[in-house]
């Protein structure tokens, strides 16, 4: 496969953007307070969980499914990455990790959908950006995969 460090770098960047997503990333910001997908953050008080923000349980387990699914996410790109790094051309790992970027996809769509309207001044912070980088560069990554000719 040409270009087999690329893509190697390429699933390890995206896999790092996932971890840091979700894990460290504040998706918003109230003030000094930080919220995202595994719950908030205050200086004043350390991690707490989302339902002072107004948000239903509803939103909640959104977040702990983007949360979960950016984990699940981070860790085939992982196994993408060796498996390419050890000059194999994994399609199944590129479909799997097609599949659970899109369902982390669609449960941090939710999350940010469901987000609470409840005139709290909500500002974006860089989870959600991460989040969006992460998925881009995973899935050009299992892309340039698949369309990698077979071994001989």
């Amino acid at each position: 496969m040409k270009h087999r460090w690329f893509v190697v770098a390429l699933a390890l960047a995206a896999a790092s953007a996932f971890a840091l997503s979700v894990q460290a990333g504040r998706w918003w910001s109230i003030g000094e307070v930080e919220l995202g997908p595994s719950g908030s953050r205050s200086p004043f008080g350390g991690p707490g969980e989302l339902s002072w923000a107004g948000g239903s349980a509803r939103w909640e387990r959104f977040g702990i499914a983007t949360w979960a699914g950016g984990l699940m996410a981070m860790f085939v790109l992982v196994v993408l990455a060796g498996a390419v790094a050890a000059k194999r051309v994994p399609r199944l790992a590129a479909r799997t990790a097609l599949v659970a970027i899109a369902t982390a996809g669609l449960a941090a769509i939710a999350f940010v959908a469901a987000r609470p309207d409840n005139g709290l001044p909500f500002a974006i912070g860089r989870g959600v950006i991460l989040f969006a980088a992460a998925a881009g560069a995973g899935v050009i990554s299992a892309a340039w995969v698949l369309r990698a000719p077979p071994r001989s």
